[in-house]
């Protein structure tokens, strides 16, 4: 590094010899016009991210109802977590939505990105990213409110369609099975747009000549696709991935606008069930206790994919 700054400052109609020593007054401007500049970023990760995350983990061991002070109960809201039979099923709709995030929204995105890669005029490739996109400008609530309505048994267009094509009308929103998949439905629609411009980007940065050798050589497009373009884009696959995935274990606004967590548990996720527990039963301190579960799965599957991706995540 040293080398090419000498280099490039050789190329500089003039010399500079501008060098500050350490400990003297201009370094120290220097330094704390630095800190200045990062101390509101500093300051709102303090208050905002690291605050909220001591105050949980305070009231996840005590018992509190926000009209009475807390009182600390040790470890008993972590022994409750393995007697509440609904955790469970609200966990198992959590992973759920995680799994069905990560395969549709990466693979339906790949393939819509490849298709507006094509050579195409200028303007109806604009076009196309627009229309995708557009689901991630708008909010969740007014998604979910729009789909509610297509999903409706007897009013809904959905139905009618599949009552057109000769087949029986759906209860999307009652059943169990398919309301989760309404839930689904919506998340992926919503969030694809986002990750087809990201694998847009990362086809574009795609070396032609690579896959004209491979071209050259007899390999054919799907050959191509996976020995060539994969692990040139495997870096957006595994940004993509990553960011599905935590927020998929976030999934919130779409379920409580769609089916309210119903029927029964069928779609309730496990950050609804934090905010019932918390907000309405008024249980804060057994609400923290599940959220720091939460934090600490989050945080070890983000992790287990950094380890991963040593393997299969390609650097140039």
């Amino acid at each position: 590094m040293a080398d090419l700054i000498s280099a490039e400052r050789s190329r500089l109609p003039f010399r500079t010899s501008i060098t500050l020593r350490k400990g003297s007054p201009a370094s120290r401007r220097e330094a704390i016009t630095g800190y200045w500049f990062v101390a509101p970023s500093v300051l709102g990760f303090a208050i905002f991210v690291l605050g909220p995350l001591a105050a949980v983990l305070y009231f996840s061991f005590t018992k509190y109802d926000v009209i009475s002070p807390p009182k600390f109960v040790g470890f008993q809201n972590y022994a409750r977590l393995f007697s509440d039979s609904r955790l469970g099923t609200v966990y198992f709709n959590t992973i759920i939505y995680v799994i069905a995030a990560v395969v549709f929204i990466n693979v339906l995105a790949v393939i819509f990105a490849v298709l507006v890669n094509q050579r195409m005029p200028r303007s109806m490739t604009v076009i196309f990213r627009s229309v995708y996109f557009f689901p991630s400008l708008v909010s969740l609530v007014y998604v979910a409110l729009i789909w509610q309505a297509l999903f409706q048994r007897d009013t809904g267009i959905v139905n009618y369609y599949i009552q057109a094509l000769g087949g029986q009308p759906l209860s999307w929103l009652t059943d169990d099975a398919q309301a989760r998949w309404s839930v689904i439905i919506v998340d992926v629609w919503r969030n694809i747009g986002f990750a087809m411009l990201i694998y847009t980007a990362a086809l574009q940065e795609v070396p032609r000549e690579l896959e004209e050798a491979a071209k050259i050589d007899g390999a054919g497009p799907i050959t191509i696709f996976r020995k060539v373009t994969v692990p040139m884009i495997s870096q957006a696959i595994f940004f993509n991935i990553t960011i599905t995935v935590i927020g998929a274990f976030q999934i919130y606004e779409s379920i409580i606008v769609l089916t309210g967590g119903g029927p029964g548990d069928a779609t309730r996720s496990i950050v609804m069930y934090i905010a019932e527990r918390a907000f309405s039963d008024f249980q804060i301190g057994y609400a923290s206790a599940i959220s720091v579960t939460l934090f600490v799965i989050i945080l070890l599957v983000t992790l287990v994919q950094f380890r991963l991706r040593k393997k299969w995540v390609h650097y140039e």
